[in-house]
């Protein structure tokens, strides 16, 4: 990092970002493996996008917050694979300190979103399933815009809030960062001041916005499972909890990964593991996320199939038989079942 003298003060220009490794034979390897992993994300994300515009059996609640939930995947790799590449064909591996600050804003203000979304998701499905008869009431398309919204503010005010406090440390040497994007808490190592508030920030953020809605995630699946569970039916069970299966996939990916880099404060011991966590945050899980998200889809294409045989509204004529038994399974319910309906647990 360069520091510019101003009377006794010294100030920050730069930082040096190691990147994942210094052995020059597997850089462009890596560019080649992570500029394909990032084409894959953008693609496969953008074509979910345009599907659930599209198509109009999409048009509902689910499929509103799995869209909006996208938006951050991109986003995330977005910020911090692009930089990544550059190093990789580079020999400047330099960050200038204000692009550091904004990196690591964005990349909260995209991942904190992503906690929230991932919550109201799955209250959507407690919702869905459990309360089916209230759901087009509680789930209104007023409602689904404030949760976003909420989403987007709770998570624009833990990014500042991080970004402020980081601004106010006072960095002495030495300059280099052991990761390859920024975030916390790897400028913690480099500060000469206390870095006490800071921890106690990161401790409150990573329970307000990491234990908290995974917590509620936890709730809300506990009162679906039950529910399924009273279903008689063995494909009706399985079916059902299929309908929720690549939400709560997404879910142990986000939060396994993401459970290390937020409760702790780093060190030089352990960076190189933060870096390979890093990787599963910025590049595996919003590559992986629009893979499963499209099971999902391509399950409600095969219920608009069947639903024409089973009389639920026209449609094209049916393709799969295996497909439809399991459709119709849900749609006889075991008597006094009040709970999931089969429309209602895929978000039609």
């Amino acid at each position: 990092m360069d520091l510019g003298n101003s009377g006794n003060d010294s100030v920050v220009t730069k930082f040096v970002l190691l990147g994942l490794t210094e052995t020059a034979a597997l850089q462009p390897i890596l560019f080649v493996i992570f500029l394909l992993a990032y084409v894959t994300t953008v693609g496969g994300t953008l074509s979910i996008l345009a599907a659930i515009l599209m198509e109009t059996k999409l048009h509902s609640p689910m499929y509103f917050f799995l869209g909006n939930l996208s938006l951050p995947d991109v986003g995330c790799v977005s910020v911090t694979v692009p930089a990544m590449l550059r190093h990789f064909i580079s020999n400047d591996r330099s960050i200038p300190y204000k692009a550091c600050l904004s990196q690591l804003f964005f990349f909260h203000l995209l991942a904190g979103a992503d906690c929230f979304l991932l919550t109201v998701m799955a209250y959507d499905r407690y919702l869905a399933i459990c309360q089916s008869l209230t759901y087009s009431s509680r789930m209104s398309w007023g409602i689904q815009q404030a949760l976003v919204g909420m989403s987007c503010v709770f998570s624009f005010t833990n990014a500042l809030t991080q970004t402020v406090a980081l601004s106010t440390l006072n960095f002495c040497g030495p300059s280099v960062i052991n990761h390859f994007y920024c975030d916390l808490p790897q400028p913690f190592q480099l500060s000469c001041s206390s870095v006490h508030l800071n921890g106690q920030l990161l401790f409150v953020a990573a329970a307000f916005m990491g234990v908290a809605p995974l917590v509620l995630i936890t709730v809300s699946y506990a009162h679906v499972a039950a529910a399924v569970l009273r279903i008689r039916s063995a494909e009706g069970r399985k079916k059902a909890f299929s309908t929720c299966s690549s939400h709560l996939t997404v879910v142990g990916i986000f939060y396994g990964t993401g459970v290390f880099s937020y409760t702790r404060l780093g060190s030089v011991e352990s960076s190189d593991k933060d870096k390979g966590i890093g990787i599963l945050n910025t590049v595996i899980s919003p590559m992986l996320n629009p893979l499963i998200y499209w099971t999902s889809l391509l399950d409600v294409g095969c219920i608009s199939h069947c639903s024409s045989d089973a009389g639920v509204s026209p449609g094209p004529p049916v393709q799969s038989s295996l497909c439809c038994l399991q459709f119709t399974a849900l749609l006889s319910p075991p008597p006094g079942w009040g709970g999931l309906s089969p429309l209602n647990s895929h978000g039609l």
